[in-house]
């Protein structure tokens, strides 16, 4: 089974919504805040986790949507 968590990430000076595993972004966006509203929304569709990278690449905050409801983790 394929991971369908979703990750924020920078990406050339703009920001990217990637399912986990695929070099190709799902969407970039000019912001941080864009591409996480964008995340969030496919996250919550497919039950998942959102992972949110900083500016250096890595994690500093982690979403889980599903049955219960959304928590956050940072």
């Amino acid at each position: 089974m394929t991971s369908k968590a979703q990750h924020v990430v920078p990406q050339a000076g703009k920001w990217s919504v990637r399912k986990a595993g695929s070099a190709r972004s799902t969407s970039v966006h000019a912001t941080q805040d864009e591409a996480i509203k964008a995340a969030t929304a496919i996250a919550r569709n497919y039950g998942t986790e959102l992972y949110i990278h900083g500016e250096d690449g890595r994690i500093r905050e982690r979403n889980t949507f599903g049955e219960n409801h959304a928590q956050s983790k940072r």
